[in-house]
């Protein structure tokens, strides 16, 4: 693959452990630049004719899409998106209900885009219309059909729900969802207030992508505009973060922090002292993850390498092996001067704290909905705390239409009773999307977090 972006790793951690200490934690910044742009189909979007890609939007076609405007403005998303692809990108449009089926092209196969093809394909999306039922799983093997034969090309999925999936078992979805991980990436989109946050937020962290919702049709266009203009510029896929750790240690989890909040350390793969984890496709972007290693304890003076972190690109058709992108290392020493080994590093009390954050929220909400409401004012007081630490304003907004803050500081709320379903929904759903630390330090050279309000056009 040609026209791969630079890749870089920093690592920020303290390095220095007190006697007999075994645990270290540190924050992996990757961060991917300096690939072309060219304007395609939208001038917004960044391309490159040198990057092969393939796109499938599955728009869920079951009978509820059929009101409150939602299938209209499901078409109006859908022609957005095919508006942004750039020439010769491989798409399809499939319809979602009981079964799924091919809007355009006729066929189970993938077209190349062009002027002629995306005009037809949105002909075709104006033709859709709403019956049957949800059964996602079926959907998503037909997308991992497509995609089959297209295995260099950075593969991307939309997919499209206004309701939970009914109409098949949850064996049968999980099903799929081990067969489709690791062939594509889908980001996945609730519309309305029917629809299930779990069982999207398993969907997007089986297939690498993210999920959200969307409580009004009208935002829909927008959002698939989005989506599919990040897609257009991921340069790269199947990239994996390898992590080697000594003899005798032990990788106690690794966790994507930026953007979203992510456990990985289930998807290893590997034996021995070496482990692989999937982190999908990239374009020019930045990602932050949080790992903690235990080691065997060392003596005063003695210095060691905790962790090696590799971004590695597998060998694919007509590509090496494999390539080595990137390298960088956690190294630590152990001291006797306390303070060295007290000194908190900024970056990894914040994303510890939004990792907490997370938690928190769901806990909360799930004991709230189970009528558990000393546990629900528990976890969300400790969520508002959290989210002042880390300075995530949005979560604490979104905290703000479920709870009384009555002492923001201590933590001390009261549940409100007529909270929207869409604004539980809301917090659920975006209880892990987290706020970036610094780049550089400040004047006392640790790096300090900032509590940012989104640009336009950015997720909560």
């Amino acid at each position: 693959m040609s026209d791969l972006p630079e890749f870089s790793i920093r690592v920020d951690h303290n390095p220095y452990l007190p006697a007999g200490g075994r645990e270290t934690h540190a924050i992996v910044t990757v961060t991917a630049a300096g690939t072309g742009t060219d304007a395609g189909t939208d001038a917004s979007v960044p391309a490159s004719p040198a990057t092969e890609a393939a796109e499938v939007i599955i728009i869920d076609a079951s009978g509820s899409m059929s009101y409150s405007g939602k299938m209209a403005a499901a078409k109006r998303a859908a022609k957005a998106a095919l508006n942004v692809l750039r020439d010769g990108v491989r798409f399809a449009v499939v319809a979602g209900a009981n079964q799924p089926r091919m809007i355009y092209p006729k066929g189970r196969r993938l077209v190349a885009a062009d002027a002629s093809t995306r005009r037809a394909a949105a002909d075709a999306v104006s033709r859709l219309d709403a019956a049957g039922g949800t059964a996602i799983g079926s959907w998503l093997r037909l997308a991992d059909e497509l995609f089959a034969g297209h295995q260099d090309a950075v593969r991307h999925a939309i997919l499209l729900t206004d309701g939970k999936n009914q109409h098949e078992t949850e064996a049968e979805l999980d099903a799929a969802l081990a067969q489709c991980s690791g062939n594509f990436v889908c980001d996945s989109r609730g519309v309305g207030t029917d629809w299930n946050v779990a069982e999207l937020r398993k969907i997007s962290s089986a297939l690498l992508g993210t999920f959200l919702d969307v409580p009004d049709p009208k935002d829909l266009e927008a959002d698939f505009r989005e989506m599919t203009a990040a897609a257009m510029g991921k340069r790269v896929t199947d990239v994996v973060l390898r992590v080697w750790t000594p003899q005798h240690a032990e990788l106690r989890f690794l966790k994507q922090m930026v953007p979203v909040v992510e456990d990985l350390t289930g998807r290893r793969t590997g034996t021995g002292m070496i482990g692989d984890y999937p982190v999908g496709a990239w374009g020019n972007e930045e990602r932050e993850y949080h790992l903690c290693v235990e080691v065997p304890a060392g003596d005063i003076g003695r210095q060691m390498r905790a962790a090696w972190v590799k971004v590695v690109l597998p060998g694919g058709a007509g590509e090496p092996a494999e390539r080595e992108l990137a390298a960088g290392n956690v190294l630590i020493e152990w001291t006797d001067d306390e303070a060295k080994s007290t000194r908190i590093n900024a970056r990894v009390a914040h994303h510890t704290g939004q990792s907490e954050l997370a938690d928190a929220i769901q806990e909360g909400l799930e004991a709230r909905r189970a009528g558990d409401e000393e546990t629900a004012t528990a976890r969300l007081g400790r969520a508002v705390v959290l989210a002042g630490e880390v300075g995530n304003e949005q979560i604490a907004g979104l905290l703000d239409r479920v709870v009384e803050v009555v002492d923001e500081g201590s933590g001390t709320v009261r549940l409100r009773q007529d909270v929207s379903k869409a604004d539980e929904m809301s917090l659920d759903t975006r209880s892990v999307r987290t706020v970036r630390t610094l780049d550089r330090g400040g004047q006392d050279g640790h790096p300090r977090t900032r509590a940012t309000r989104p640009t336009a056009g950015e997720e909560a």
